[in-house]
């Protein structure tokens, strides 16, 4: 299991939290997601089969791009 922290600046609210949740927990092999709209972190946890670069296209197609990884 792998866990990843990355900073997203498009988090503006709880509806953005509310949607990287429910997008990334949808990836079969996503554990856990936490997004934080203060801090614009969001923290993954996942093991196979997904992965990070999975994760990371994710976050781009629903807007949401991390910033670092």
């Amino acid at each position: 299991m792998q866990e990843r922290k990355v900073t997203v600046p498009a988090i503006h609210c709880g509806h953005c939290t509310k949607t990287i949740e429910s997008e990334l927990g949808e990836l079969v092999g996503v554990e856990s997601v936490s997004a934080n709209p203060t801090s614009k972190e969001v923290i993954v946890r996942f093991g196979a089969p997904a992965s990070w670069e999975q994760i990371a296209r994710l976050l781009e197609e629903i807007g949401f791009p991390a910033a670092s990884a």
